[in-house]
């Protein structure tokens, strides 16, 4: 689980943010949720790893345990 979050401003047609706002809403998903599976989506596709803020630090704690 990703502990760390870092924003991002996107600029997009109001007609456009009202739609895809009311489709979230539709969907019981924020919009946010929506744009960050687009983007670990568009990262596997074209084959970028990471590794999500967080999960060294769970897997030293796991270790200690």
């Amino acid at each position: 689980m990703e502990l760390k979050t870092a924003r991002l401003t996107v600029l997009i047609d109001p007609a456009k943010k009202k739609a895809f706002e009311a489709l979230c809403d539709r969907q019981d998903v924020t919009p946010s949720q929506v744009v960050r599976r687009l983007i670990r989506d568009y990262l596997n596709h074209h084959g970028v790893t990471f590794v999500p803020s967080g999960v060294k630090q769970e897997e030293e704690a796991d270790e200690k345990s």
